[in-house]
């Protein structure tokens, strides 16, 4: 299923019939179908709408190069709970999905009842993110890379080897620059979002007006988004909850369906 506007179409599919529809947005690299094994846990108590970020799975924008901006991405995610009849409703997101949740969140404060997010970007930004996106001659260098990667992989390979970077963002970004389809997503991706960006706080201020529980699932091990880096954020908001896992980041929603199934107490949100 998608919502269309002119010829840019975003994807989402149906996990359950619940009563509570929650709408969940993915990370990098992934689509849709990874919450399917955490909306399998919620069970009857909710529908998921789960949604392919743009550059990923079946969702395209009308001008792939062009950034889309937040007023854009609220437009398209409020003409979708228009269609649906959505009034309230949850936030699910996993990493660079957060900035698509927390745009939303953002427009419609007062109707969002809860939000998970799982290592989120967009609250604190991230080295890798910075590097792509502020310097525009970086931004021509990530784009040369797509068809001649090795400046750019020898460039990541000498902060490494100078301890300037941590070694396991090191190797996360080797992977996700180790084909051109790869680099092609990152490129489009990291310049594509660039300004969905967002004052920590003003979003700690909208939380703190609603009634809207906030839980966070972070990894103790995961390089790309930390938890150091959010500790204030969380601080600064009255209803947080953190979950600290014994995890990475890339596989991060798998821990977290892990986690849900041995602490089923964690979804009375959703009872």
């Amino acid at each position: 299923m998608f919502v269309e506007s002119g010829r840019t179409r975003l994807h989402y599919q149906v996990y359950g019939r619940g009563p509570l529809p929650v709408l969940a947005f993915h990370g990098y690299g992934q689509n849709e179908s990874h919450w399917r094994h955490v909306a399998a846990l919620l069970g009857e108590r909710v529908t998921v709408y789960a949604f392919d970020l743009f550059y990923h799975g079946r969702s395209r924008l009308a001008k792939a190069d062009a950034p889309i901006r937040k007023k854009r991405l609220a437009e398209l995610l409020t003409q979708f709970l228009m269609e649906q009849g959505i009034d309230a409703f949850g936030l699910m997101a996993f990493s660079m999905g957060a900035k698509f949740a927390l745009t939303l969140l953002e427009a419609l404060p007062e109707r969002v009842a809860h939000l998970w997010l799982v290592a989120p970007d967009g609250i604190r930004t991230q080295f890798w993110y910075s590097l792509a996106t502020y310097p525009p001659w970086m931004r021509g260098v990530l784009g040369r890379a797509v068809l001649r990667p090795q400046r750019l992989l020898n460039l990541i390979d000498a902060l490494g080897q100078r301890r300037l970077v941590d070694t396991g963002l090191v190797r996360f970004a080797q992977w996700q620059l180790d084909s051109r389809e790869k680099r092609l997503r990152v490129y489009r991706s990291w310049t594509g979002f660039r300004h969905l960006t967002f004052d920590t706080r003003r979003l700690a201020q909208l939380l703190n007006r609603q009634p809207t529980s906030v839980t966070f699932f972070l990894g103790k091990h995961d390089r790309v988004i930390p938890h150091a880096g959010l500790r204030e954020f969380i601080g600064s908001l009255r209803q947080a909850h953190t979950v600290l896992l014994d995890a990475g980041h890339g596989g991060l929603l798998y821990d977290v369906a892990s986690y849900l199934r041995r602490h089923p107490d964690e979804l009375r949100w959703a009872a």
